[in-house]
């Protein structure tokens, strides 16, 4: 909300906002751009019939005070979703869905056209390496890039975000049941990307990974063209992966096969959009990643440490398989974070068997305190066990544990990875790894 907010301000909208509580990096930001709201809290005097519009946030209230009065006023109010529509249903819209790759596919795509000078708007879920801002929204531009997010638009709009968004060029990475507050069942969960379909506009294109089976069952006949895809070719050596092209190997800051499905169907969507593939090629060699997606904090010639955004099972799963085949002759030490409403939820916990099992040693975390804050049923270590089905899989609720366990490891030959949508059980990694680097020395 706050990327939006900023994105407003440059395009010379006036921009006012409010919050209960308002944390960094959002403050910092907002102050610079002069819009920091004087006060946080709610103050129905903020709201008056002069407004253009109200834009709705998806965590507020349905009884919040300046919402009732917007709709006591009957003032237009946008979900997030609905308003960059607003701003773009003129243009050629790129939406990005699926369970997993949204971030990395947008982020190929944006870093593409600005490597090439192509002007865009954009909204990413991720900081990214040269851009400012999560959200940019300009007058005069031609393509707006979405990543295309299926939990809910707001509290007056229970329909998922991408659906909102009527793309002229549609992805579907892949799917796999998530988000179970809000879609109870898996076919509730795929009946979004069934409807997600229907919002291409005709003589649209779908770009679809091929060889998942589920979006192979939700494919219609439609007036939209299908373009099918799987992982761009790619070869490991001493470490590092190369694009195989017929031409060339190129070599590329980022890996796993996961990544190279990504790739690949961002590829397919810069064709669509005119850039042919050496032009394509050219930009990828400087692509470094988003933020949490396989980013590395340290590789040295003792060991690699890694964090990522990984917590769903299919995320998980791609994740620890990118780094064993990446380091396949380390030691892999998988470390995940319970911290989803999902992942949290023992009726969902099932669906991580076997997503760890190309790890080595896995260690899953949960805080008890976190699952009674959601007011979900507790959870205990062997439920948690039997769930993974990991061999060597330890179950830990303290940090301390974690912390123990890095006291008494050995740092030659392995790969760690820190997977998690919440804090890394509030460990700085920034300081392990300086704590591993002096067992080295020693």
């Amino acid at each position: 909300m706050h990327n939006l907010a900023i994105a407003l301000k440059k395009k010379g909208y006036h921009v006012t906002g409010s919050d209960d509580q308002i944390f960094e990096p959002s403050k910092s930001r907002l102050d610079r751009a002069e819009i920091l709201p004087k006060e946080e809290g709610w103050n129905p005097q903020r709201i008056h019939k002069n407004l253009d519009a109200i834009i709705l946030g998806m965590h507020a209230r349905k009884d919040n005070p300046e919402l009732k009065k917007a709709i006591e006023l009957g003032l237009k109010i946008y979900s997030y979703p609905e308003y960059l529509y607003e701003q773009t249903k003129n243009k050629t819209r790129i939406v990005i869905g699926g369970s997993h790759g949204k971030t990395t596919i947008t982020s190929i795509i944006m870093h593409v056209f600005k490597f090439h000078g192509i002007p865009f708007d954009y909204m990413v879920g991720s900081q990214l390496k040269g851009f400012e801002t999560m959200v940019n929204l300009e007058s005069d531009n031609k393509l707006a890039v979405f990543e295309g997010d299926e939990y809910l638009s707001s509290p007056l709009d229970s329909r998922p975000k991408f659906h909102h968004y009527k793309p002229n060029i549609a992805v579907i990475s892949g799917i796999a049941w998530d988000h179970i507050n809000v879609f109870p069942s898996f076919e509730k969960y795929m009946q979004q990307f069934n409807r997600f379909i229907d919002t291409i506009v005709n003589n649209g294109t779908l770009i679809y990974y091929e060889q998942d089976q589920t979006i192979q069952k939700i494919l219609k006949n439609k007036h939209i063209n299908y373009k099918p895809y799987s992982a761009h070719p790619s070869i490991i050596k001493n470490q590092k992966t190369y694009l195989r092209t017929k031409e060339k190997e190129i070599p590329v800051k980022f890996f796993g096969t996961h990544n190279m499905e990504n790739l690949e169907a961002a590829r397919l969507v810069c064709n669509e959009t005119g850039i042919h593939n050496d032009e394509f090629y050219d930009a990828i060699e400087t692509f470094e990643g988003a933020a949490k997606r396989l980013e590395r904090i340290e590789k040295n010639k003792h060991f690699s440490l890694y964090k990522d955004f990984a917590h769903a099972p299919s995320k998980v799963k791609a994740t620890v398989q990118a780094l064993k085949e990446q380091y396949h002759k380390n030691k892999l030490i998988a470390i995940l974070e319970l911290h989803t409403y999902s992942s949290l939820n023992k009726d969902f916990l099932s669906e991580y068997s076997g997503s760890m099992n190309m790890a080595d040693e896995a260690i899953v975390y949960y805080n008890p305190d976190v699952i009674a804050h959601k007011q979900l049923e507790p959870l205990n270590v062997e439920l948690v066990k039997n769930a993974f089905q990991h061999h060597n899989l330890t179950v830990f609720t303290n940090k301390k544990d974690i912390m123990n366990y890095f006291d008494q490891i050995n740092v030659n030959n392995i790969t760690i990875v820190f997977m998690s949508s919440g804090t890394y059980a509030g460990i700085d990694l920034l300081k392990l790894n300086e704590k591993l680097k002096h067992k080295i020395s020693i």
